[in-house]
């Protein structure tokens, strides 16, 4: 059984940081990617970074936020600076088996964590 389980999320003022963890267990095999989605109220779920075979980064939030992993913890993190209100909603970890499957397409993850909400005050 696969397990990810985000954690960091919280209230914070516009220009602020917030560090998000993910952690995963179960029979990866460390043979996986991760990413990070996010999703405000009424919107599709949308992606903010990937790491593992590949780094990409939306370009909404290129040079704010830095994703990085530790694989031999089974942690990957997402360190977010300079805050915007746009930037609130519930922030999801995934994990993806196939190398090669777009690191940016929702459709390519296999395991969801459950989410951690972030909000951002203006």
């Amino acid at each position: 059984q696969v397990q990810l389980v985000e954690s960091g999320g919280g209230l914070v003022q516009a220009g602020g940081s917030l560090r998000l963890s993910c952690a995963t267990s179960g029979r990866l095999f460390n043979n996986y990617a991760v990413g990070w989605f996010r999703q405000s109220p009424g919107q599709e779920r949308e992606f903010v970074a990937a790491i593992g075979w590949s780094l990409v980064y939306a370009d909404s939030v290129k040079g704010r936020f830095t994703v990085s992993e530790d694989y031999a913890k089974g942690t990957v993190s997402l360190e977010m600076n300079k805050l915007k209100p746009e930037d609130t909603a519930v922030y999801f970890c995934a994990a993806r088996l196939t190398r090669g499957s777009s690191p940016s397409s929702r459709t390519s993850y296999d395991y969801w964590g459950q989410g951690t909400r972030v909000t951002v005050a203006s």
